[in-house]
């Protein structure tokens, strides 16, 4: 496969979503975005989503020419409409809103309102670890799971990261999806024609499959039973009831190119370590558990590989598979 440069791949989709009615701005957000997590090797989240957020422009899903807003504010909590554009921009102002009150505060809740797929949700914290503080990020979803006992997709995979800053290294990103495995593992394999192991997904019927469309079709597992479904449902709640935002069931499929704009949620929460215990003492502590951690050699620090594998995309480009490269090169305009 041909190695292609970050800086070009930013080019190319943010070309691609260019022609697909997106502004400069948030076709460039956007695609740093998607090259970043692809540079990660979360492929799912990466260039694969260029053709599907161009297909959601191209068909009115979204609104190419958002301009996101903070549209309330009281002290240490805010909301942010994202006009119904691509998530990106409005995530952006969010977390810079609520960086900004922690440090007034000592802590602060962001929500983001009218939104879309927001991508890798980790991504989002990086300005706040640098900053040295505590972020969470989560996001809902089109339903995908359902609730615990039900047989109908109702929950979205409802993604939660935090991220901790350490003194002279790399955080560490915690990262996961609520289902047992992130629903765009099961994009990946439809496309290329692989089968997924069993445990991840129901069909239509709620019978277990190995079909990665007929999971699609149908709905994802829960990661630990009945504690991950009450999780997801804790997710809806913080990014939905909290913002207005649209519940999973009230948004159409992210997998197809037509249907309804989503207008689901996000929320962020943004902790100064100096507002507690103090910066130096959290540091200490974070370094104290982290060592324990590494006394046993088979550990491995979270979010360390995805750090490795970008410095490695950084320094020699990405392999990208000539159909999607081309695909990247072709894709029409809106």
């Amino acid at each position: 496969m041909p190695k292609v440069s970050i800086e070009q791949l930013n080019t190319l989709a943010g070309a691609a979503l260019m022609r697909a009615g997106a502004s400069a701005a948030m076709a460039r957000s956007t695609a740093v975005a998607l090259v970043t997590a692809e540079a990660q090797g979360l492929a799912s989240h990466g260039l694969s989503r260029v053709a599907q957020y161009a297909g959601h422009l191209r068909h009115g899903r979204v609104n190419g020419n958002a301009e996101p807003r903070l549209i309330r504010a009281k002290a240490a909590a805010c909301l942010v409409d994202a006009d119904e554009g691509l998530a990106f921009p409005a995530c952006a102002l969010a977390i810079k809103e609520a960086m900004a009150r922690a440090g007034e505060c000592g802590a602060a809740f962001a929500g983001v309102t009218r939104s879309h797929h927001f991508g890798v949700a980790a991504y989002h914290l990086e300005a706040v670890a640098a900053a040295g503080m505590v972020g969470l990020a989560f996001g809902n979803s089109p339903a995908a799971m359902p609730a615990w006992g039900g047989r109908r997709p109702l929950f979205g995979t409802n993604p939660i990261a935090a991220v901790f800053p350490r003194c002279g290294q790399a955080p560490l990103v915690i990262d996961l999806s609520l289902s047992e495995v992130a629903r765009g593992k099961l994009m990946v394999a439809a496309k290329a024609g692989k089968p997924i192991p069993a445990g991840w997904a129901l069909d239509k019927a709620g019978q277990p499959t190995t079909d990665p469309q007929a999971g699609l079709d149908g709905m994802m597992l829960p990661a630990g039973g009945v504690k991950g479904a009450m999780l997801a449902l804790v997710v809806e709640l913080l990014c939905c009831a909290l913002t207005g935002a649209a519940f999973g069931f009230e948004a159409d499929s992210f997998f197809a190119v037509e249907g309804n704009r989503p207008h689901i949620g996000q929320a962020f929460l943004v902790v100064d370590p100096g507002a507690l215990a103090g910066a130096e003492v959290f540091a200490e502590r974070v370094e104290t558990l982290v060592a324990a951690m590494l006394l046993d050699p088979e550990v491995r620090l979270p979010g360390y590989r995805r750090l490795e594998l970008q410095r490695r995309a950084e320094a020699e480009g990405i392999e990208v598979a000539a159909p999607l490269l081309e695909q990247l090169r072709a894709a029409p305009v809106g």
